[in-house]
């Protein structure tokens, strides 16, 4: 029974999203069967957090399932997702961004991934801050990486009521958005996309401009 709501609620958010906003079901921490339930609603992006969940997950799922990974990132453990991941969220220090680098090179494939940006009040996130991203652009080193791709950006507003708060954190990871692609990637169409919105925050976030929201709990919790 439960397994038909999370069908359910995967058709009543689509039909809630602006055209060109992509839904990543946040399955860390829900098992095989709740994701299959989701994939048979049609859902075909999910996000991991953990490297060793999401190579269970991949392995036993279907194959054309798109694997978001949305958390921290340890460098040691990028091997294991490197072969396969659709998109990486979470790069959030160059050192990492050489180790997908290398890892892209190895599985004979260029990786995906977003810059995560600091834009919460709270020390607990990760990510550059917006001043240390722009320094790592300008810089210019990551041209030569060639087996990632840099397609946008990610970040996570403050956990608070505060609406105002976190309209002001989306409106200027927009901002930093725009102007990297501006300055950076111009030309580049692939670098599109803003990650941005959880379960409590989405709606905010598209009104800045998200183009890939991520939810849990709204999907997969009674």
């Amino acid at each position: 029974m439960r397994h038909n709501r999370i069908g359910e609620k995967i058709k009543a958010i689509r039909a809630t999203l602006p055209q060109g906003v992509t839904l990543i079901a946040v399955s860390k921490y829900h098992p095989t069967e709740a994701v299959q339930a989701a994939y048979d609603a049609g859902q075909r992006d999910f996000g991991e957090s953990k490297a060793q969940d999401l190579t269970a997950k991949y392995e036993a799922l279907p194959k054309d399932i798109k694997w978001h990974f949305i958390g921290h990132l340890q460098t040691n453990k990028v091997k294991y997702i490197a072969p396969f991941v659709h998109l990486i969220h979470s790069i959030d220090s160059y050192k990492l961004l050489c180790e997908v680098n290398r890892q892209g090179a190895k599985a004979g494939r260029k990786i995906p991934c977003l810059l995560q940006i600091h834009i919460a009040q709270e020390e607990t996130k990760f990510g550059f801050t917006p001043g240390e991203c722009k320094e790592m652009l300008a810089q210019g080193l990551w041209r030569e990486l060639e087996n990632i791709e840099l397609h946008g950006i990610m970040c996570m507003a403050s956990n608070t009521d505060n609406l105002v708060q976190i309209h002001a954190e989306f409106a200027g990871a927009q901002q930093l958005f725009n102007e990297i692609k501006e300055k950076h990637f111009q030309s580049d169409e692939k670098f599109c996309i803003i990650s941005a919105g959880m379960s409590d925050d989405h709606p905010i976030a598209i009104e800045h401009g998200s183009t890939h929201i991520r939810l849990g709990s709204t999907i997969f919790c009674e």
